[in-house]
């Protein structure tokens, strides 16, 4: 074709030089690229001492929620995963498990770019927000160069079943949740009260990477999920599903930036960040999400409600970002947005290596706070980071500091002396569930099969002092 139409040009009649060579437009060449980069493999790269460099690392491009589909100013983007992702989506951790969803294969890039409000695109973005999220905390406990797997809580050297995702599990159901025994996150949708349009929890990043924090953190310290601990276990749990969304946003460097331009670099002005999941609080009637977590609420203000009790161990941390931010800003020497990506990535960590190292039942907010002042001491970390920790968290009411101490005082063994609770859960008091997301409320985590087997027995028992009465005969 192309032969035929430089005879053509350079025909007498054309009155063109024979050397002239028709220039494609760039449309065309754009096709011509694509088309050629699917048709045969590129050239073989090669090192400067001519040996073949090594193979591209595997990952693939996918399309996402940055924030609730409600934040227009974030939107859709698009993110790469690093790592093998095979058709579902589904990696060695993480399975598409909806069954009313056929899996989504990969286009000829090997990249999951899907539009939008299609029930495929729900697959994607629900898939990628939980593997950014795994990762994330992965990348936390990082150690010598090489990322620790974190197990699902029933994984073993047996069992490496990965969790499973359905982003339309709960049909009708206004709520998420995350399930020990099914071994996945269930995500519903819902019509709201005078709305034309159903709403998918799915397409809340905030929701999904709240849900996902939950299963991270049954991982870790699967006793925490049990009613049987005291209040404030249940709110470390639900706290840290609000902050596992705040540290993914942040560990994003396009949303950092969009916080900062939000903001003005004040993390105390309104901004999407603080929100936790805009869409949904909007569908029940709240001006700002399901909760905010910038902030004043303290623990004498919130009885044994876990929702409201994770609140304030929430906005403490939060506080304590804006502090390490502020005292570490130094606009002309870092960027902000840079600077924000890297104070939340070590507060990330500190969360979760304090989270770990309390204890494995009956944890409260004050033995949380004691590990967070050890490690940032351990780290080498400026002394002032220790005094945000005390400081927010005596405000809050959680541990009492002594007005002229800081965080480097030293008890008499040389070590940080540890800070004693201020409001603490009176002994024996049952954590109130009622207004936390469905993972608290799930009745696996209650200890309700011990009423359910004692019933039986009760009625095993009576069958059998009526069979002994009428002779060995079956009850009427």
């Amino acid at each position: 074709m192309e032969t035929d139409l430089i005879e053509t040009l350079i025909s007498p009649a054309n009155k063109l030089p024979v050397s002239y060579v028709p220039t494609p437009s760039a449309p065309y060449r754009v096709h011509r690229k694509a088309a050629q980069a699917t048709m045969q493999p590129g050239r073989p790269c090669r090192n400067t001492n001519g040996q073949a460099a090594p193979a591209f690392p595997a990952g693939s491009r996918v399309l996402i929620w940055k924030q609730d589909p409600s934040v227009t100013e974030m939107g859709t983007r698009k993110t790469f995963l690093p790592g093998v992702i095979l058709e579902g989506p589904r990696d060695a951790r993480i399975a598409n498990g909806s069954p009313g969803i056929l899996p989504v294969s990969p286009n000829a890039f090997g990249d999951f770019i899907m539009r939008p409000d299609t029930d495929q695109f729900d697959a994607v973005h629900t898939f990628a927000v939980v593997r950014q999220t795994l990762t994330m905390y992965q990348r936390a406990l990082a150690t010598g160069g090489e990322a620790a797997p974190l197990p699902w809580q029933w994984n073993s050297a047996s069992d490496t079943d990965p969790l499973l995702v359905y982003p339309h599990g709960i049909p009708d159901v206004m709520n998420a949740y995350y399930s020990r025994d099914e071994r996945a996150l269930k995500f519903g949708d819902f019509v709201p009260s005078g709305a034309d349009e159903r709403m998918y929890t799915c397409r809340s990043f905030d929701i999904v990477s709240h849900e996902t924090g939950h299963a991270v953190l049954d991982g870790l310290k699967p006793r925490w999920l049990l009613n049987n601990n005291p209040p404030q276990t249940g709110g470390l749990h639900e706290s840290f599903g609000d902050l596992t969304a705040i540290f993914l946003t942040l560990s994003q460097l396009d949303q950092a930036e969009a916080v900062i331009a939000q903001t003005k670099a004040d993390l105390h002005d309104k901004t999407f960040l603080a929100d936790m999941a805009e869409q949904f609080g909007l569908a029940l009637g709240r001006p700002n999400g399901l909760r905010n977590a910038d902030n004043d609420l303290k623990l004498s203000e919130t009885g044994n409600e876990v929702h409201a009790i994770s609140q304030v161990f929430t906005g403490a941390v939060y506080d304590i970002l804006a502090d390490m931010f502020a005292y570490e800003r130094h606009p002309g020497v870092e960027d902000d947005a840079a600077l924000l990506h890297r104070v939340a990535e070590y507060l990330c960590g500190l969360v979760l290596r304090g989270l770990m190292a309390a204890p494995d039942h009956g944890a409260t907010y004050a033995h949380v706070v004691n590990q967070m002042v050890r490690i940032v001491g351990e780290d080498g970390k400026p002394a002032e980071y220790g005094n945000f920790i005390r400081n927010r968290f005596s405000l809050r009411e959680v541990v009492i500091a002594a007005a002229g101490t800081d965080a480097t005082a030293m008890a008499g063994n040389g070590h940080a002396a540890e800070l004693v609770p201020d409001v603490k859960d009176e002994p024996g008091v049952p954590q109130d569930r009622r207004a936390c997301c469905g993972t608290m409320n799930n009745a696996q985590y209650f200890e309700l099969q011990d009423a359910l087997d004692q019933e039986r027995e009760e009625l095993a028992q009576w069958c059998r002092s009526y069979a002994a009465r009428n002779g060995g005969g079956a009850h009427p």
